[in-house]
């Protein structure tokens, strides 16, 4: 078995969890091939000395691998998606953050979950992304141009509301005026969208949400729609710039450019351990339907 390992921070509580993930792996003979600037922090910190193969970009992860494990919280699992973009390799997060919504395996189960992973017992929840384009080109986002949770356009360097016309396939919606709006994979409907009152979506369907930031128009309420849809937006406002981010990354983009959002023709693969599914997440980690009174 070949597991790449990729990581982004290090932190002290973290230190049992990659030691752990390390020994189970050793002791099974597991081939491990780590994250370049992630194994450097490791050495730095001592806490592993011996050499390992390494990768540096996502050319260097291909169908070789069994699978992608992600070391850290939900924001390491959104870049570790950009590393394996349409390679197909599974994603597996263990999670060393605070939420761990997508990074589902708990410190304290590690060894019982790796056991799953070595024999082979999970299935795989396959994972919408969106794609981006700007026109005219904006160049920092050409080669990372998508994202596993959000696109989100919001206001920069001002307090003013900004407009944003939308229109769906080519037909028109609307003209938000908000401080923002989230277009939203079923992924990402319980991050930044459900703060925003939007719904939740299983991972498994085919639908996008449109989700406005603090809107004006208080008739303006978030809006499902088929994932197959193209949506344009045409951002104005009083500033020459406004903020586009994807996940995590963020760039400024002029006023009047249009953004078009769709589907890309690849998925994520998320591992899905069998103790540990999406239903059982919004129970225990989103405390659905807990009731203090009873």
């Amino acid at each position: 078995m070949k597991v790449a390992i990729y990581g982004q921070y290090y932190q002290n509580s973290t230190e049992p969890i990659i030691k752990d993930i390390f020994v189970f792996f050793n002791t099974n003979k597991v081939e491990m091939v780590i994250d370049s600037a992630f194994l450097k922090i490791l050495y730095e910190k001592k806490i592993v000395q011996k050499e390992y193969k390494t990768f540096e970009s996502h050319t260097e992860l291909d169908t070789s691998f069994d699978m992608l494990i992600s070391i850290g919280g939900d924001g390491t699992i959104l870049r570790a998606a950009t590393l394996v973009r349409d390679s197909g390799v599974p994603i597996l997060g263990i999670n060393a953050g605070r939420l761990g919504f997508l990074a589902t395996v708990q410190k304290e189960n590690i060894a019982e979950f790796m056991q799953f992973v070595i024999e082979k017992k999970y299935t795989l929840s396959k994972r919408t992304l969106l794609s981006l384009s700007c026109s005219p080109n904006n160049e920092s986002i050409q080669d990372i141009n998508f994202a596993m949770n959000e696109i989100t356009v919001s206001r920069k360097d001002t307090t003013s509301m900004i407009t944003i016309d939308t229109y769906l396939n080519d037909e028109f919606l609307n003209s938000y005026w908000a401080d923002g709006l989230i277009i939203s994979t079923p992924t990402g409907s319980t991050g930044y969208s459900l703060s925003c009152g939007g719904p939740i979506l299983t991972p498994d369907v085919k639908s996008l949400v449109i989700t406005p930031i603090a809107p004006h128009n208080l008739n303006a309420r978030p809006l499902v729609v088929p994932d197959e849809t193209e949506i344009r937006l045409k951002v104005t406002g009083r500033e020459e710039n406004y903020l586009v981010s994807l996940d995590s990354r963020i760039t400024s983009v002029k006023n009047e450019s249009i953004l078009t959002i769709k589907k890309t023709p690849f998925q994520i693969n998320m591992v899905e351990i069998p103790e540990e599914t999406f239903l059982k997440t919004l129970r225990t980690k989103l405390l659905w339907g807990e009731d203090k009174r009873n």
